[in-house]
């Protein structure tokens, strides 16, 4: 009776530990849609404990939240299945994708090169006072092209602030469309590489981000073969 009980102790405890380090995505979709949170309070979502008739799942506040299993399980070999179905279940109920982006794709080749020439057009054109005499940019570069310098100067404003714009609105809009369907956790370090990697390039991070998810399909569907 004992060593059944030690048995079924040390399965739940791989459950659990599983969970939190497999599938913390799934966590966050309990919350958001059994429990109704926001990203935000999802965002670091840890299973507490598990019963054959429900989740105990943290939110970020460490609040708890308890998550029925309908119908109860019988018995643990039960578990990946329900919690499988479980997380189906909420992808439809949420409008999600069941692939979840992991990892940040660092830009390379043609796309590295416009990342950097994006960054310096931020850092140049982020005050007038870069195209003046006195400045690093200037003294160091520009003074052999006071031309092109008085020009920069001109169009300082008609650059950086629609380029502020222009990306905002694509950093906002990685963040709802894509981040938040492929369940990346809000303010993770892995979110803040996409948002702000957007936030520099622009476009170039889109297409990243769908190349990824791409690759995560096809792994998907060969996984059913």
């Amino acid at each position: 009776m004992a060593d059944q009980a030690s048995k079924e102790a040390a399965t739940k405890t791989r459950i659990i530990t599983h969970m939190n380090s497999d599938h913390q995505d799934s966590l966050i979709r309990y919350l958001q849609h059994y429990a109704q949170l926001s990203s935000f309070s999802a965002r670091n979502a840890h299973l507490a404990n598990i019963t054959f008739d429900s989740l105990t799942i943290l939110s970020s506040r460490r609040t708890p939240y308890t998550i029925p299993i309908k119908p109860p399980m019988t018995a643990w070999s039960e578990a990946r299945p329900r919690v499988v179905a479980m997380d189906a279940e909420c992808v439809v109920g949420l409008g999600r994708s069941n692939v979840t982006v992991k990892r940040y794709k660092e830009p390379r080749g043609f796309m590295a090169v416009g990342f950097v020439a994006s960054l310096l057009t931020y850092i140049a054109f982020s005050r007038r006072a870069n195209f003046l005499a006195g400045s690093i940019l200037y003294d160091s570069l520009l003074k052999y092209v006071p031309l092109f310098a008085n020009f920069c100067w001109m169009v300082q404003p008609l650059v950086f602030y629609p380029m502020v714009i222009g990306h905002g609105f694509e950093a906002t809009w990685m963040a709802r469309r894509r981040l938040e369907k492929h369940t990346v956790p809000m303010l993770s370090m892995l979110w803040w590489k996409w948002v702000l990697g957007t936030f520099v390039e622009g476009v170039g991070s889109f297409k990243r981000f769908d190349e990824i998810v791409r690759e995560e399909e096809v792994k998907k569907e060969k996984a059913k073969h």
